[in-house]
């Protein structure tokens, strides 16, 4: 940081109670209030060179004490009392954090040149000018000091000066940056690395005033210079500098009055930041879109500011992990969900919405089916981790669950470990709360290991554990069937060699499949009855409803076994096989 110092003289001011005077022989004809401090001061040091005083001690005469009051100095006292200590001679340091303020006295009391040569406003000007805008810290310090006299300093060219001097220095390429800056990321040494970092600047700009800041974001966004992701780099390092985390505002000790104050600003700072996030996508990272969003809950933004995070966040919703997602919910009341989950829910229906518009063809096109496919292991994974919690409602749970459309999930594995944690964290659902749970579930689209498990789980209804018996003694009995029964075309093949009458006889063999496969197409239809049925046998008890179970069993028993005689798998291969057997020795016999 460089400063100027003027003067060479002891400084020589002393406070006895609200007044400041010097030590001096010479007594004070001289006295100047501004706020609640006199300053009793001598005429012949100052006049000369403030223009302000000339006039208003004009009518005076030279022994005859004058009493005037300079309440409207900007800078008060002190920027007054530099002022004063140039007059008489005292040493004085200047630098970019009393220079704004040194400035504006200087001009308010005309201490230009052309009332006494080399007076204090050119010395001022010379090294704002050779020293303040050439550094790259004098710079940001001074032009967060505007912000003490904004319309001074706008008037002054004070501030328009500096951002054009700090946004130079940004386009710079990073090779020539020569000057020193604040770069603290994580694990960056600048021995280890040499070359300067393309965001070197982030860290100083975020220093200033969300307006300034503002100011130097839109100039530099306006030169096309920078890449989005540059600028939204920037964003993230003033967004985590000045937005706290929403534990550090729960717990916050201040008063009502303060923490409104506190959220009222916090809110401009979110909604500024987001106005200005590039419209290119990955400009900013999901992870930080999500924390905008969760803290713009709390703060209470417009409405507008919270679709438009919505919006982006669901544009790279795929990209996200599951931390991105888990945030705190912003209620206060201690029954309700740790993790807000509907923050959650509303940027994936947004997200289905737009993938819904941009894919009409999604099942064709691969990038929009693994797009999808990606939301729905995250959502997966995101209920796996809200199950452990006691106070997630089996309704909230479900509503997310089922959002996901039967496309984005190649199989159920995940959902099922998801709804496994749940029933284990919460023992105490009701009946139908789990036959709700479990209801999003399709045990057809379980793999094998998964399913052999399920089979075994106590903690799922009888209906579900009813369903994968049935559907697992289906998949393998088709397993068995297809393993066993002859290849089409190996029949075709024989056909073609065979006389007019086993012409007839295989016609009749395909016209037997043909029935056969018409018969399983309608008991496949009935599958679901079949196991609603198992499950009532599963659950009767007493005597009366043994005999009656009985009843309907024999009833069972005997439409089974009318079906076994045109369906029994076993016995159609059987006649397969010999008929097969048959027509090959026939045709050895022939050939013989």
């Amino acid at each position: 940081m460089k400063f100027m110092k003027l003067g060479t003289k002891a400084d020589s001011f002393y406070t006895e109670q609200a007044t400041r005077t010097l030590i001096s022989d010479i007594a004070a004809d001289l006295v100047i209030q501004i706020n609640d401090i006199t300053y009793l001061l001598h005429k012949f040091p100052l006049l000369p060179k403030c223009g302000l005083l000339q006039r208003l001690c004009y009518d005076t005469s030279d022994s005859e004490s004058v009493s005037l009051e300079l309440h409207d100095i900007p800078g008060g006292e002190d920027a007054f009392e530099l002022c004063a200590k140039f007059c008489y001679g005292i040493a004085i340091n200047i630098s970019a954090h009393n220079f704004v303020s040194a400035l504006c006295a200087a001009k308010f009391l005309r201490m230009n040149d052309s009332v006494d040569k080399g007076n204090f406003v050119g010395k001022l000007e010379s090294f704002f000018n050779s020293c303040i805008l050439e550094g790259w810290k004098d710079s940001i310090a001074t032009l967060q000091t505007t912000a003490t006299l904004p319309e001074w300093s706008e008037n002054l060219g004070i501030v328009r000066k500096c951002i054009d001097s700090i946004i130079e220095k940004i386009l710079t390429p990073p090779p020539q940056v020569k000057w020193s800056y604040t770069y603290t990321r994580p694990g960056y040494t600048k021995k280890q690395h040499h070359s300067v970092p393309k965001d070197w600047w982030t860290e100083d700009v975020s220093d200033l005033d969300i307006d300034l800041f503002r100011c130097i974001i839109m100039a530099i966004r306006s030169t096309y210079v920078l890449p989005p992701q540059l600028i939204g780099e920037a964003l993230h390092v003033y967004a985590c500098r000045w937005l706290p985390g929403l534990t550090k505002l729960k717990s916050s000790g201040s008063s009502a009055s303060q923490t409104e104050e506190s959220k009222e600003k916090n809110r401009k700072i979110l909604e500024t930041i987001v106005s200005m996030i590039p419209a290119d996508r990955g400009s900013v990272s999901v992870g930080f879109l999500f924390r905008l969003l969760s803290i713009s809950i709390h703060l209470g933004v417009s409405s507008v500011t919270k679709t438009e995070l919505i919006r982006r966040a669901s544009l790279q919703f795929e990209e996200a992990t599951v931390s991105d997602l888990l945030y705190p919910s912003t209620a206060s009341s201690s029954d309700q969900n740790y993790y807000d989950t509907e923050l959650v829910l509303a940027v994936l229906e947004t997200f289905l919405k737009l993938w819904k518009r941009m894919s009409p063809g999604a099942v064709d096109n691969s990038y929009f089916l693994r797009s999808i496919r990606n939301v729905g292991k995250l959502i997966d994974s995101y209920l796996q981790v809200v199950a452990r919690d006691d106070n997630m409602q089996a309704s909230k749970f479900v509503s997310l669950a089922e959002t996901v459309p039967s496309i984005a999930r190649e199989d159920h594995d995940d959902l099922y470990h998801a709804i496994n944690i749940y029933l284990k964290v919460h023992p105490d659902l009701s009946k139908a709360e789990k036959k709700r749970l479990c209801g999003i579930l399709d045990c057809q689209r379980l793999s094998p290991e998964v399913r052999g498990h399920a089979v075994k789980n106590e903690l799922l209804p009888l209906r579900t554990v009813v369903q994968l018996l049935y559907f697992e003694q289906d998949k393998g009995s088709k397993a068995t069937s297809s393993h066993k029964l002859p290849k089409p075309h190996e029949i075709l093949l024989g056909a073609k060699h065979r006389s007019a009458t086993r012409d007839s006889q295989t016609n009749e063999e395909f016209n037997g499949e043909e029935v056969r496969e018409k018969d399983q197409h309608k008991t496949k239809r009935s599958d679901g009855k079949l196991a609603l049925d198992l499950e009532k046998k599963m659950v009767i008890r007493g005597d009366i409803e043994e005999t009656q179970s009985e009843k309907a069993r024999g009833v069972k028993d005997e439409s089974s076994s009318s079906c076994k005689v045109d369906l029994d798998p076993k016995k159609i291969i059987r006649r397969a096989r010999s008929k097969s057997e048959h027509g090959v020795k026939r045709e050895t016999d022939r050939e013989r």
